[in-house]
């Protein structure tokens, strides 16, 4: 019979977290990178020009999101609606990660100190996201 002590087992867990917090980040990136250059080609097969004539400054996440979904549901399939997502999927995944962090926090350490933290980070990404 083998018997694990807790700070073999709080090591494992360590390593699996940082593997998830790896792979989250790398499939952030790698589809965001997909989908910007699958929207960028779309626009350059369509319109024969790289330029891009749109701004999306002046609103949340919220609010780009929701842009973009109602033009997604009204039937108008553009390249600028891969692009955006792609947009969208990079400024989410560090706030994906985060959130990761603090659960992973909570519920495997029982952490309450990086729990504090990792929820005062989420809180402040949270805010200039979506809500500002």
């Amino acid at each position: 019979m083998t018997v694990t002590t807790p700070q073999f087992d709080k090591q494992s867990r360590q390593i699996a977290m940082d593997e998830i917090v790896g792979y989250l980040l790398l499939s952030g990136v790698l589809l965001s990178l997909t989908l910007i250059t699958a929207g960028l080609a779309w626009h350059l097969a369509v319109t024969h020009r790289m330029s891009l004539d749109y701004k999306i400054g002046g609103m949340n996440m919220a609010e780009f999101v929701l842009t973009e979904f109602r033009i997604a549901l009204s039937g108008q399939l553009r390249p600028r609606l891969l692009i955006n997502l792609g947009i969208v999927v990079l400024m989410l995944t560090p706030f994906l990660r985060v959130a990761a962090s603090m659960f992973y926090f909570l519920f495997a350490l029982r952490n309450w100190k990086y729990v504090f933290f990792t929820f005062l980070v989420l809180s402040v990404l949270t805010y200039s996201l979506f809500l500002r």
